[in-house]
């Protein structure tokens, strides 16, 4: 076949997410948001994030939820040259008797929403998570601003998928002390993916540019952690990123988004490229109790979401930075050429919690 190529937060978490990040500069002015870029994007070492990849034996699915339901343009199968299918293999740390056929799922005419990198595995292989719930370690979702999270949600769960809670609405304080109205559901996607389907009213600027359809993202990515100081310093350290909130909240329990034991308390902390305005990672990290270890280590080639690309200015330095913080390289630097990062230099290495990490240079 060929295609062209929680319950909610707390309203005080989603109060500074949704507030204080905004996805494209249209979102951002100084006097609506305390936390717009104060550091510059000349400044930065590794750009937002490019490209998330995702490993699954259902392209149906996948393409029901993420074509179908969130509306991403698809190209694929892909053409992967021998070549570039020896490189990945060892990029990826890939087993020599896996084979895959590449898709990718894009916002067609926004190139600043985050690409999927859909990995169609010739046989199953295990899951990196071990259902949807909110407790479990590892990567956690991929964000999706638009215009009408009310009719959104009625037509992603005509196509039969499920959420975290029903559609919440809910007051949002702006700095100036007025509020305005948010829509969002946390859908259950495919291979226990979540897709956030988040809504600003009252004139807010979406958090991100959405498409003639009014459909928009991906625009951000999330992960559950422990030890999140050590993680943190991995992606500063390493990868010259900066947090731009970190703060520790009491969860609204099972009224909450995440449905999470009443008095859940935990670390939040929202990270940008320097400068950057979209393309940023949420961490998560419980302190009171305990989190769900899934069976199977985050990461390619296991079955979900295993892997972010982040497009960087010097590998020499994100690799000599990983040497001085510790972190496992996977792979030295490979030339490629590749439909989804161009002409790079590429390489890889492990975030603290085993989760890849793809680096890749560009060359002119």
């Amino acid at each position: 076949m060929s295609l062209k190529l929680n319950n909610r937060f707390l309203i005080l978490i989603m109060g500074v997410l949704l507030t204080c990040l905004g996805f494209m500069p249209h979102a951002h002015s100084e006097s609506n948001d305390a936390l717009a870029p104060k550091s510059q994007v000349r400044d930065a070492l590794a750009m937002p994030l490019h490209t998330v990849t995702i490993a699954t034996v259902s392209l149906e699915q996948s393409l029901l939820f993420y074509r179908d339901g969130m509306g991403m343009s698809v190209e694929g199968p892909l053409t992967i040259g021998p070549a570039l299918e020896k490189s990945q293999r060892t990029l990826w740390d890939m087993p020599g008797d896996l084979s895959w056929q590449t898709y990718r799922l894009y916002r067609k005419g926004i190139d600043s929403a985050i690409q999927i990198r859909l990995l169609v595995l010739s046989k199953p292989m295990p899951s990196i998570h071990d259902s949807w719930n909110s407790r479990e370690l590892g990567p956690f979702s991929l964000g999706f601003p638009n215009n009408n999270t009310i009719a959104l949600d009625k037509h992603i769960r005509t196509l039969g998928f499920e959420a975290l809670n029903a559609l919440e609405s809910y007051p949002i304080p702006r700095p100036d002390g007025s509020t305005y109205p948010i829509d969002e559901t946390i859908f259950n996607a495919p291979d226990f993916n979540h897709g956030v389907a988040i809504t600003r009213g009252d004139g807010m600027a979406q958090l991100g540019p959405t498409d003639k359809h009014g459909k928009g993202g991906p625009a951000y990515s999330a992960q559950v952690i422990t030890d999140s100081d050590s993680q943190l310093k991995f992606y500063t350290d390493v990868l010259g990123l900066e947090i731009r909130s970190d703060r520790v909240f009491k969860s609204a329990g099972d009224k909450g988004a995440m449905n999470l034991p009443n008095g859940t308390e935990f670390r939040f902390a929202i990270v940008y490229s320097k400068g950057a305005t979209t393309g940023h990672m949420l961490f998560v990290d419980f302190h009171n109790v305990e989190p769900i270890k899934p069976k199977n280590a985050p990461s390619l080639p296991n079955i979900g979401l295993g892997m972010w690309s982040f497009p960087v200015r010097s590998l020499q330095t994100v690799l000599e930075n990983a040497n001085a913080y510790g972190a496992e390289i996977v792979s030295a630097p490979i030339k490629v050429v590749d439909p989804l990062v161009g002409s790079a230099n590429v390489a890889t290495l492990r975030a603290p919690n085993g989760f890849l990490i793809e680096v890749f240079e560009e060359q002119k």
